[in-house]
């Protein structure tokens, strides 16, 4: 029987929302009762329901994560854009498994760590807002790089990278910092893209169309051997 742990601790809320959604829910919300005290009701209508969508939009579900050795945990909610070789890439050094992650504004946004490791880099770098389901919005667009270095020196990388409406990337981990698999690190506001870069011979669970969910699916299988560097 599979074994499951909570990578973080239950938020204890029935309906837990991730917290760079406070200001801009409670900003709308403000709007709302502006409009319903001056009686403008199909003003206060709509933006009820816009204030509605953003609460949706930073829902934080707390996921259980398979604890299986070597499993690649998914890190966004979404649908599967890739999943292929590429022989070079500006993350990490020689050929990887690439799998690409997109998600729309009606999934959670929330992006978690998709191995056990130590934080080795991170690479915040400006571009363009390209469409986040074409395949050159991974590296002209504007993104956050992750590079973790696993205990037996496999190097995985997580790329946070923005979208045509998504304007704002947040990462909330730093350079050496310990990390488990499942847990969370930061998210990408109103629509965007999540990119893997594993090595090669990864054995991928998962394939293009399908549908994933951040701390809960397992991507695929890391070959076991020693890589250290």
């Amino acid at each position: 029987m599979d074994k499951y742990i909570w990578a973080d601790p239950a938020q204890g809320s029935a309906f837990p929302v991730a917290r760079p959604g406070y200001p801009i829910i409670a900003a709308s919300a403000f709007v709302t009762l502006i409009l319903a005290l001056i009686g403008l009701k199909c003003l206060t209508l709509s933006a009820l329901f816009v204030t509605g969508f953003i609460c949706a939009f930073f829902r934080d579900p707390d996921r259980v994560t398979p604890d299986i050795e070597n499993a690649v945990i998914c890190p966004a909610d979404g649908r599967v854009v890739s999943a292929s070789v590429v022989k070079e890439n500006p993350f990490v050094t020689g050929p990887c498994m690439k799998v690409g992650i997109f998600m729309n504004v009606f999934n959670v946004h929330v992006n978690r760590i998709p191995v056990n490791g130590v934080i080795e880099s991170i690479t915040y770098r400006p571009g363009r807002f390209l469409p986040a389901d074409k395949t050159e919005a991974s590296t002209k667009n504007e993104h956050n790089a992750i590079v973790i270095k696993m205990e037996d020196g496999t190097r995985v990388g997580v790329v946070q990278i923005a979208g045509l409406v998504a304007r704002r990337i947040i990462c909330r981990k730093a350079e050496s910092d310990s990390v488990a698999a499942g847990s969370r690190f930061g998210m990408i506001c109103f629509g965007s893209r999540v990119d893997l870069y594993l090595p090669p011979d990864t054995r991928i669970t998962v394939s293009a169309g399908e549908k994933v969910k951040a701390g809960s699916t397992i991507i695929g299988y890391l070959k076991k051997e020693d890589v250290s560097a």
